[in-house]
């Protein structure tokens, strides 16, 4: 009995540790985002995950399918950002910087949704 809690304990930990690269990985610095250059976009969500570490949506803007990077969930509940503004089929004008490779993906930093404006960083 001991011997295979052992080795549960073992694979668990195992797990953990080769997930927690993967998470810091997928969880990317602000640097690879051109401060300098604003992007506005007005479309309708096409996709929408309010999720952490931060919420995204999609939208088709200019010919391509723009990730659009939100806040963390806590940070847009407590500005008044609720999931059902950014939901899919909802129109929203997004203000923030482009990534510097071209990947079509932007860092928002305010978002207009539900009749309302909410400041993300």
């Amino acid at each position: 009995m001991l011997k295979s809690q052992t080795r549960l304990a073992a694979a668990a930990t195992a797990a953990f540790l080769l997930s927690a690269p993967l998470a810091a990985w997928a969880h990317h610095g602000w640097s690879s985002y051109d401060a300098a250059k604003t992007m506005t976009v007005e479309a309708k969500v096409k996709s929408a995950a309010y999720r952490n570490p931060h919420g995204e949506i999609t939208v088709d803007h200019g010919g391509k399918t723009w990730n659009i990077v939100l806040a963390p969930v806590a940070r847009m509940e407590a500005r008044g950002l609720a999931a059902a503004d950014v939901a899919v089929g909802k129109t929203v004008t997004v203000v923030g910087y482009p990534r510097t490779d071209g990947v079509a993906e932007i860092r928002a930093e305010r978002i207009i949704a539900g009749g309302k404006t909410v400041e993300l960083r």
